[in-house]
């Protein structure tokens, strides 16, 4: 069974990203995703044990990258 995790920074409110990912993840794979806040600016797609996107400097992941990502990952 495949797991999907976001772990999002909390204080720099990134939970609304998180829940958008999740839901279009949902959406379009029929996946369930586990939300994890966090600290420190993190903003970490994993799939099983590997970070499949992430939150760079100058980079962040929008929904429909993680989805293609995450798709990707899988097939």
């Amino acid at each position: 069974m495949t797991k999907v995790e976001i772990t999002y920074c909390r204080p720099c409110g990134y939970e609304k990203r998180a829940r958008e990912a999740a839901a279009a993840l949902k959406d379009a794979l029929g996946l369930d995703t586990e939300l994890h806040p966090g600290g420190g600016g993190i903003f970490e797609v994993r799939v099983n044990d590997g970070v499949v996107a992430k939150r760079t400097r100058g980079h962040f992941p929008d929904t429909a990258e993680i989805v293609e990502i995450v798709s990707q990952t899988l097939h």
